[in-house]
């Protein structure tokens, strides 16, 4: 009997190819298609040239930002101040007076430059002044709130040293008009300084950092400012310093530790270098010492919670203005070691420098802790009752 033959693709087909060994074609593979598993291609690696060095997510990288800004500053600061000085002849060597009016132009001179060269790194980076946490809502409301929680967190001070007997108080001087005449310069003096020193470290560089730093980036600028410290100044002012690195070290260390994702903390490592390297920078100043220059550290660290609290740095600039207006002109304290010209009331310290704060100033006393914290008090209670918006460009969140 002849065998019924199988047509290509039945059962009977595939169980004869199968019983004589040879290979069974499957879809493609029967109509004479010979499929092959397709060749893994590698990731392509990413580059790594010039470009990424200088160039990153978010535009120039945040270090490479911070080194431009300082170098504009110097260019438009050094020429500026210069030429002030010498054409008023404003200084006359006396390093221990405080005068209005050579700090006025000096402050000045320091705005004009800070302005300068942000607006000149902001336009590489495609940003306006404003960008750099000056933006928000209620900003004048939150200026006059920090004017008036600086002055109270001065006058706190004040009356403790005085309660506790570490402080003399006596009426100055000034009458008459000459009360509203060092008022008004002494106000626009601590203006100018309130919008230059907050200007530079809790809005261009707070800013810029918490777009781009790390946790070891972080550490080894603090590490470089300790170490040059220790090599080049010395002294109990660079003790407040290390200080200050520590407890940031040890908070960004817990904050590491807690926080899955690490894009968060960089809002956090950013305060931690801007208000170390705002403790360091006062140590030019003649006369500081380690307790003034850790609180110092401290009220800039609560100057950058007041970005998170109001959303942009005006709270800040008012704070920072009432505190050394008061400190300066209503009190008549000594700012650094300097003793001010034109006061309302006349200070001095009396007893044990660790509580009176000594040739330093109220500043230099170990109660002026506590007045940080009543600052910082005041700050939180405000914003739990004005709960403002905070836009992501000035918290600095990413």
């Amino acid at each position: 009997m002849a065998q019924e033959l199988s047509k290509p693709g039945e059962p009977g087909d595939t169980n004869r190819r199968e019983a004589s060994g040879a290979e069974v074609p499957t879809n493609g593979a029967e109509q004479g298609i010979t499929f092959h598993a397709p060749e893994s291609v590698p990731d392509e690696e990413p580059y790594h040239g010039l470009r990424w060095i200088f160039i990153g997510g978010e535009g120039l990288r945040a270090g490479w930002s911070a080194l431009l800004a300082l170098f504009l500053f110097l260019f438009f600061f050094l020429p500026i101040s210069t030429a002030i000085m010498v054409r008023l002849q404003l200084f006359d060597g006396n390093l221990d007076k405080l005068e209005p009016v050579s700090a006025f132009f000096l402050e000045a001179a320091s705005l004009i430059a800070l302005i300068g060269s942000v607006a000149l790194v902001g336009v590489i980076e495609q940003r306006r002044l404003v960008d750099y946490n000056l933006a928000g809502t209620h900003r004048p409301r939150h200026f006059l709130i920090g004017l008036s929680a600086g002055f109270l967190g001065i006058s706190s001070l004040v009356a403790g040293l005085h309660a506790g007997g570490w402080l003399h108080l006596a009426q100055g001087e000034l009458a008459g008009l000459a009360i509203a005449r060092y008022a008004l310069m002494w106000g626009g003096v601590f203006l100018l300084t309130g919008c230059y020193e907050e200007g530079s470290f809790r809005c261009y560089l707070q800013f810029t950092l918490s777009r781009g730093i790390s946790f070891w980036w972080a550490l080894g600028t603090i590490a470089a400012v300790c170490a040059g410290l220790a090599a080049f100044v010395g002294g109990s002012a660079s003790r407040g310093v290390y200080a200050a690195a520590l407890l940031g070290l040890v908070a960004c260390i817990i904050l590491r530790m807690r926080s899955a994702s690490h894009d968060g903390n960089q809002f956090w490592y950013a305060a931690w270098v801007t208000s170390t390297l705002f403790g360091a920078i006062h140590i030019a100043n003649s006369g500081e010492g380690g307790i003034g220059i850790l609180a110092t550290a401290c009220i800039g660290l609560v100057f950058c919670i007041s970005l998170r609290v109001t959303g942009s740095a005006w709270w800040a600039i008012g704070c920072h203005a009432g505190w050394d207006w008061g400190e300066t002109f209503f009190y008549g304290a000594a700012d650094s070691g300097q003793s001010p010209h034109g006061s309302l009331f006349e200070s001095g310290p009396l007893g044990n420098p660790f509580w009176s704060g000594g040739s330093v100033g109220p500043e230099g006393s170990v109660l002026v802790l506590g007045a940080i914290l009543l600052l910082l008090a005041l700050l939180l209670v405000y914003g739990w009752w004005a709960a403002p918006a905070r836009p992501d460009s000035a918290i600095g969140s990413r």
